[in-house]
């Protein structure tokens, strides 16, 4: 077997390689070994560590390897053949393992319930020790990369990682809203947390960061709690309620199946019911945000409400029959159902009964004994002084609010029936 008088390593290829077997054993007291920069070299003979280099060229005599004489009874001088594994050990500092970790469960405090979330992001390790790496690590491989390294500790470090961004969310009540503020203080955290771990398998953590906390979106339940937050997020942006969201989703539901030809004429009322009317000069969806307190305006002589021109309006709405509570088109004079007469409110449109004296659904007077607003037309109540609907004064402050009798400027009761002036 030929003695080797060379031994050495030039890294090749782009992996980042952190321990390699020289792939000889036939050494000799006249075997050079080279070991460049950032990196260290350990021998390895009959079971045991038989000496380290650091960066230069060495000669493996009994000089630089005393113990040969012991192992191998080597005598000084001479060209004296042994064995022993050389392992180069590579000590540069690397800040490009990427990590992620999946499946974690944490209670947020935001929404108050569990969100599903992933985290990744990328840290950095360095060999500190080579030979606690080489004995608790690398073990009996020939090369170790950066590749066996995230696999073989994924587990134990997956672990740690998960386990600890959920005490740090728990303990500073840190919320899946605002942890993208948070993730270099928690990167720094994760750093001194971890250290401990790597440093017991001859490593240094030199850099861990965490570049993104999001929802797990693997799962159907991590789509739904996405699709939910992001629903939330834009009903905040425009303002709409979750209720008024539902009502678009079912007229939406009602157009599609009336252009489909499945939804029918119902379908068709139904929708452009919800979304306010198709004509009219409104815009598409303003009946969606409106109450009952803020329908259309009907007739030719309608007050203007809430800033709406309320001009004569041939559109046609539907409204509820105060009898029978089926809906029919405005437009009918009476109900098609029941057969019930059609008593409009003038503010609202709404249907009341004949004998109403309150809109049931604006509170507008409706029974005026004949008496409208001068300003208005809109009726008033016996005796009113203000109209309930544009707020102006109906009546001279000289005359009687409850049964109009004139009254004498000194007065402070009405003479015929006592009402306080």
């Amino acid at each position: 077997m030929a003695i080797i008088d060379l031994v050495r390593w030039s890294p090749q290829g782009s992996k980042t390689v952190y321990a390699w077997r020289f792939p000889e054993t036939n050494l000799s007291t006249y075997t050079q070994l080279i070991v460049q920069e950032s990196q260290e070299a350990v021998l390895f003979s009959k079971g045991q560590i038989v000496g380290k280099f650091g960066p230069g060229k060495h000669t493996l005599n009994t000089e630089n390897l005393p113990i040969l004489r012991s192992l191998f009874g080597i005598p000084f001088g001479g060209k004296n053949p042994f064995t022993a594994e050389v392992w180069f050990v590579n000590k540069i500092q690397t800040f490009s393992i990427d990590w992620a970790v999946d499946k974690m469960a944490i209670h947020d405090p935001d929404y108050n319930t569990q969100l599903p979330l992933v985290a990744g992001g990328r840290y950095g390790l360095k060999v500190n020790d080579a030979e606690k790496f080489l004995i608790k690590a690398v073990g009996s491989k020939t090369e170790f990369t950066q590749d066996d390294l995230t696999e073989q500790f994924f587990g134990e470090f997956s672990t740690k990682t998960k386990s600890q961004i959920a005490q740090y969310v728990i303990k500073h009540r840190v919320g899946f809203k605002q942890l993208s503020a948070y993730l270099d203080e928690l990167s720094g955290y994760l750093r001194n947390v971890l250290n401990p771990f790597w440093d017991n398998l001859g490593l240094e953590l030199l850099q861990f960061s965490i570049t993104s906390i999001d929802i797990d979106k693997s799962s159907e339940e991590g789509r739904k709690v996405a699709e939910a937050i992001a629903t939330q997020a834009s009903m905040s942006i425009t303002g709409h309620t979750w209720q008024q969201e539902q009502m678009f989703n079912t007229a939406n539901n009602a157009v599609d199946g009336f252009g489909n030809g499945n939804g029918g004429l119902l379908g068709g009322l139904m929708a452009i019911n919800m979304m306010g009317g198709m004509g009219g000069g409104g815009a598409v969806g303003n009946g969606m945000m409106q109450t009952q307190f803020d329908q259309p305006s009907f007739g030719g002589n309608s007050p203007n409400v809430q800033g709406q021109s309320v001009g004569p309006k041939p559109q046609m709405e539907l409204v509820y029959c105060s009898n029978c509570a089926k809906r029919y088109p405005s437009t009918s004079r009476f109900c098609p159902y029941c057969g019930d007469p059609y008593n409009p409110c003038p503010r609202c449109g709404t249907d009341n009964d004949q004998n109403a004296k309150r809109c049931v659904s604006c509170g507008l007077p409706l029974q005026s004994g004949g008496q409208n607003c001068p300003h208005c037309n809109v009726p008033l109540p016996t005796g009113a002084t203000f109209c309930g609907n544009c707020g102006k004064q109906v009546q001279a402050s000289d005359v009687c609010a409850r049964c109009g009798t004139p009254l004498p400027p000194s007065v402070k009761f009405c003479p015929k029936c006592g009402n306080k002036r």
